[in-house]
C-alpha cells in the first residue's frame, strides 16, 4: 500500500505531536517540515527530519499529498492556508470561532481556484465538539446546548497574549465555573453568558522595561481572545513559567439539557480530558488528513469542514472491517 505522503508547516507543539501521531498511523509518511525559522538550526537537534524553508513548498507540489498546517490561528493561518491551498491539499485548526466563515471563503477560494481539497478547523473544537453539538441538536431539538472548556491551556489563546508587544512568554489557563456547570447537569436550561461560564487565566513574562498595565489592558481587551470573559493576568519571572507552567493539559465537554415527549428530561454529555492538548490536536489533525487525501482522490475540492467529512474516511480501515468491528 502507497503511504499518504505528509507535510507539516511549523515545529512548535502542535508540529511536534503531529510528527508523533504520523509515526503512529502505518500508513502515512512525512516527507518534510516547513519552517520560517533557520531550516538547519531545527535540523541541527532533531535526526531523521528533513526541515525545509516555508518559500521552498513550491518545489514539493506533486511529492505531497496532504500539508498539515500547525501555526496559530491569530496571524498564521489567514495567511498560510489560502497560499498553500493553491498548491496543496490541507488541513489546518483554525480555532478563531467568529472569523471561521470569512477563512472559509477565502480558503474555498484557493483551493477551488486549483483543484485541491482543504479541510478547515479540525482539532477538538472547533472540531469533534462541533460534531457533538451538531448531533446532540438533532436529536434533541427541544432544549439547550452548552460547551466548557478547561480546566486547561489554551494554544491559541496563549499564543495570541504571546503576540503582545512587550510580553517575552506566557501561557493561558481556561477555566470552567463549576456551580454553572453543576446547574445544567441537573436538568436546568437557564442562559447563560459568556463570561458567565469561564475564566480566563493569563500568566504573563513581561520584557524588562516593558508597560506591565498596557500589557494587561491590550490582553483582557482583546476581541474574540479575551474581551468577553473575566480575564486575570498576572505577570511571573521567566524562571516560574519553566518551573510552574510548562505543561500542556486540557479538556473539557459539550452537554444538551433537552426534553423529548410529554416534557422527559434527556441529556447529552461529550467529554475529554487530556495530558496533553497540542499531542491530541495533532492526532485529530493527522485523521482528517487522511479524510482530506480520499476526498481529493475521489475528485472533490474546495474547502471542507468537519460537517462535511464521512467518519469513516477518518479511518484506515476498509468500510467492510469498520461494518464488522465497530457497528
Amino acid at each position: 500500500m502507497q503511504k499518504i505522503q505528509v507535510g507539516i508547516v511549523g515545529y512548535g507543539n502542535l508540529g511536534k505531536g503531529v510528527h508523533k501521531a504520523i509515526a503512529q498511523n502505518s500508513d502515512m509518511e512525512l516527507v518534510a517540515v516547513f519552517t520560517r525559522r533557520e531550516p538547519s538550526k531545527l535540523a541541527a537537534g532533531t535526526e531523521g527530519i528533513l526541515f525545509e524553508a516555508i518559500a521552498n513548498a513550491e518545489a514539493y507540489k506533486g511529492k505531497i499529498d496532504v500539508m498539515i498546517l500547525c501555526g496559530g490561528s491569530a496571524t498564521d493561518l489567514p495567511e498560510q492556508t489560502p497560499f498553500l491551498a493553491s498548491m496543496f491539499n490541507t488541513v489546518d485548526s483554525f480555532d478563531t470561532h467568529a472569523k471561521i466563515p470569512e477563512f472559509f471563503e477565502a480558503v474555498n477560494r484557493a483551493a477551488s481556484e486549483n483543484g485541491n481539497l482543504s479541510v478547515i478547523s479540525t482539532g477538538w473544537d472547533p472540531g469533534l465538539f462541533s460534531l457533538n453539538r451538531l448531533l446532540a441538536e438533532s436529536i434533541l431539538p427541544d432544549g439547550k446546548d452548552y460547551t466548557f472548556w478547561g480546566k486547561g491551556v489554551s494554544q491559541g489563546h496563549s499564543d495570541a497574549i504571546r503576540r503582545v508587544p512587550g510580553v517575552k512568554g506566557g501561557v493561558q489557563y481556561t477555566v470552567p465555573v463549576q456551580s454553572v456547570i453543576d446547574r445544567i447537569r441537573s436538568g436546568e436550561t437557564p442562559e447563560f453568558t459568556t463570561r458567565e461560564k469561564h475564566l480566563r487565566e493569563c500568566y504573563v513574562v513581561a520584557e524588562e522595561g516593558a508597560d506591565q498595565e498596557q500589557i494587561r489592558q491590550t490582553i483582557v481587551n482583546m476581541p474574540n481572545y479575551f474581551s468577553d470573559y473575566d480575564t486575570t493576568v498576572t505577570f511571573i519571572t521567566e524562571e516560574q513559567l519553566k518551573a510552574e507552567h510548562q505543561g500542556m493539559p486540557h479538556g473539557g465537554f459539550v452537554i444538551r439539557s433537552g426534553v423529548t415527549g410529554e416534557g422527559t428530561k434527556q441529556l447529552i454529555e461529550f467529554g475529554l480530558k487530556l495530558e496533553s492538548n497540542p499531542e491530541f490536536t495533532a492526532s485529530v489533525l493527522v485523521a482528517y488528513a487522511r479524510a482530506a487525501h480520499r476526498l481529493s482522490a475521489s475528485g472533490q475540492s474546495g474547502a471542507k469542514t468537519v460537517f462535511d467529512i464521512p467518519f469513516g474516511l477518518l479511518s484506515p480501515k476498509s468500510a467492510e472491517e469498520l461494518r464488522r468491528e465497530l457497528l
